[in-house]
């Protein structure tokens, strides 16, 4: 046993510090929730992704975010008592709060290691586990852990106390302690047996889930184990039991979410609830009627008759939400994914659903007075409304091509861009489209004018176009990237001469001649951009993978970091006036600052960037990934992801610069990579088609 001396900074974070963005959907936020606990029967906190962490005080009816600063993903909480407790995540993270939540300060954990389960027998002594065996200890509330020895270099995901002495800890096997982690012994499950969550109702009878659907019991304290079910579709992430013959457990199927119950001790399991294309992560009850499950997107799920039936907390949607755009300081609209189309009339605080009429996905809405508006999208799908949304009319539907962006000069004039190489034009507010000769088969992403006669376009393979004449008539501009066809994906120009192009890459460029020449604005070391807006000519954002929004507030020449408060990908943002804004994206998501976004800082994470880079992007069969700045000494995980934060492969190198991942079995799409080293962490976005 070693004990870990290091010298900390002690770091005292603020509930009400942090208030830059914040969410409107999903509610109370839409960070996918790993790990949820009640220490009584009104009090509960759930924590998750990005610093999430939430609480209730009436029993789940109402819940409040809880910002603590931080981007770190917390994968486990513990409450002591309704105001001490912990949460615990990536890269060793530890914090405890004394107050109920209101304060957070960093605990020294002394590991980089990411902690995936804490654990308190009484209010001083406490557990980890996690990466690489990793099992820490506390006698003393938190304030130094000590480093216990395992005997297991892989993964422990679960740790579970039935009394001061005796313990079990879940991963790749089960392990088990009878002297208060002194000492570790494996118990006999089985071969091949890879658990994510333990759990004991009595000191004699426990359970554990994991891959494959397992789920094991045993009667005499872990001596033997006894195999209930084995190779299903299940991904099963957490156990609990309510009392002896009562339990649940949650993950995937395939999927979708699903609920598993049984009343019989684990005999036999039926399903109770299942969630469409969310994975559900924990499960916990207050008594034998009340209990709660969290989730991907931030899902709450709560039930008052012992788990047969279960309501959700409020959220407008799901669906990935690909512009956002207001008339004025309290209208505002979203469109995305499945033809959805979300509006507010009171500046964000309520959204509501309207009826679209079609399923197809909406990527772009552009309002030119508070009733009339246009929403186009896949299979040249184009809506309009005259009367702020209540009624939404199909004008267009062509098969043969899809639309990106729409953009109106003037109430009546309008532009509509897409693939292949699609410009279609309006002059009598958006009843009539023409199409417009553009000289690319290109697909087209964004457009924007900067006045009446003066507009750009761009899109994929650096494709960037310009008009002097109101549109009647495009010309192709070199934008000078240092990528070979690099896509663009979004300009906004803050007056004729003055413009601003993202990328894929994630470059901004920068004109300032009306896109004779572009030079590199900010380079974001791969996080692809994927929306830029100015509220006034020095004051800009930009927002894209991994949650990022940046900010300049001198026209571009430095930008920097706004605190991430979601790892979603954000698709779009828009202000109403220079402190006002909006950010949508993937699960919903929709966020607002009152304040322009609050200070910025270099994004915690991103202050020295790890230089990895991934190729071919696209890819196909295989992924390289390499880094020719330094060898990485020690263990290097990477990690495949699906957009919605779910691991799909993993593999482990040792002092590499360069590796090659096999993509088995992987779709055509878009993936996360996420790859970590001892040093930090990197996440970067991997197309396969």
């Amino acid at each position: 046993m070693k004990r870990i001396y290091i010298s900390v900074i002690y770091i005292f974070f603020s509930s009400i510090a942090f208030a830059q963005w914040t969410w409107q959907n999903p509610l109370p936020q839409g960070n996918t929730l790993t790990s949820i606990q009640f220490p009584d029967e009104n009090t509960g906190y759930a924590v998750g992704y990005s610093g999430a962490i939430v609480k209730t005080t009436d029993g789940g009816l109402t819940w409040t975010n809880i910002s603590v600063g931080t981007s770190h993903w917390f994968l486990s909480v513990f409450f002591t008592n309704p105001d001490i407790g912990y949460a615990a995540g990536d890269s060793g993270t530890i914090l405890k709060t004394t107050n109920g939540g209101i304060n957070w300060t960093a605990l020294p954990s002394g590991t980089i290691n990411a902690i995936f389960s804490i654990y308190f027998t009484d209010e001083n002594t406490g557990y980890v586990v996690g990466d690489f065996g990793t099992i820490l200890k506390t006698t003393n509330a938190g304030e130094s852990w000590v480093e216990l020895s395992s005997g297991v270099t892989n993964q422990l995901k679960s740790v579970f106390f039935t009394d001061t002495e005796t313990g079990y800890a879940a991963g790749d096997g089960i392990l088990k302690t009878t002297d208060g982690g002194l000492t570790w012994i494996k118990l006999s499950v089985g071969p091949g047996i890879y658990l994510f969550s333990v759990y004991f109702p009595d000191s004699d009878t426990g359970y554990a889930v994991g891959m494959s659907g397992i789920i094991i019991k045993t009667i005499d304290g872990g001596e033997t184990w006894s195999t209930i079910l084995n190779g299903s579709a299940y991904y099963l992430q957490t156990v609990f039991f309510s009392d002896a013959l009562n339990g649940f457990a949650v993950g995937i199927e395939v999927s979708d979410g699903i609920i598993l119950k049984t009343t019989d001790g684990g005999s036999t399991w039926t399903t109770v609830m299942n969630i469409p294309e969310k994975v559900l992560n924990s499960v916990c009850f207050t008594n034998i009627n009340t209990g709660y499950v969290t989730g991907e997107g931030g899902i709450i799920l709560k039930t008052i008759d012992g788990g047969n039936n279960w309501s959700h907390y409020s959220n407008i949607t799901t669906n990935p939400l690909f512009s956002v755009r207001f008339t004025d300081s309290n209208t505002g609209f979203a469109v995305g994914m499945k033809g959805i189309i979300i509006k507010t009339d009171n500046a964000g605080a309520n959204w509501k659903v309207q009826n679209s009429g079609t399923t197809n996905w909406l990527w772009s809405v552009y309002f030119t007075d508070i009733n009339t508006g246009v929403a186009v999208g896949l299979y040249g799908t184009i809506l309009r409304t005259t009367n702020g949304g209540a009624n939404w009319d199909l004008i267009g539907i062509d098969s043969s091509y899809h639309l990106f962006s729409v953009y109106f000069t003037s109430p009546t004039v309008g532009f509509a861009v897409g693939s292949p190489g699609t410009i279609l034009k309006t002059i009598d507010g958006g009843l009539n489209w023409n199409a417009i000769p553009s000289g690319t088969i290109n697909s087209l992403l964004s457009i924007c004018f900067a006045d009446t006669n003066t507009g750009y376009i761009v899109g994929k393979n650096e494709t960037i176009l310009k008009t002097n004449n109101g549109g009647n008539s495009w010309i192709a501009l070199t934008i000078g990237s240092s990528y070979n066809y690099e896509d663009l994906h979004s300009v906004y120009f803050t007056d004729a001469n003055t413009g601003f192009v993202t990328s894929y890459f994630g470059l901004i460029y920068k004109t300032i001649n009306g896109g004779v020449t572009w030079t590199v604005s900010y380079d974001a070391n791969g996080l692809s951009l994927n929306s830029i807006y100015f509220s006034n000519a020095n004051m800009g954002y930009a927002v894209g993978d991994n949650g990022t929004i940046l900010k300049t507030s001198d026209a571009g020449a430095n930008w920097m970091f706004s605190t991430r408060v979601t790892n979603e990908v954000l698709m779009s943002i828009c202000f109403t006036d220079n402190n006002t804004g909006y950010v949508s994206g993937f699960m919903g998501t929709v966020l607002k600052t009152s304040n322009g976004g609050g200070f910025v800082t270099v994004e915690e994470g991103e202050k020295e960037k790890l230089g990895f880079k991934i190729y071919p992007n696209p890819a196909r069969t295989i992924l390289n990934i390499s880094n020719l700045n330094c060898t990485f000494r020690g263990e290097i995980t990477i990690n495949i992801l699906g957009i919605r934060g779910e691991l799909l492969l993993t593999k482990k190198f040792r002092n590499k610069n360069t590796m090659e991942f096999e993509l088995s079995g992987l779709e055509n799409g878009i993936y996360l990579v996420r790859i970590e080293t001892e040093t930090g962490v990197e996440t970067q976005k991997l197309i396969i088609q």
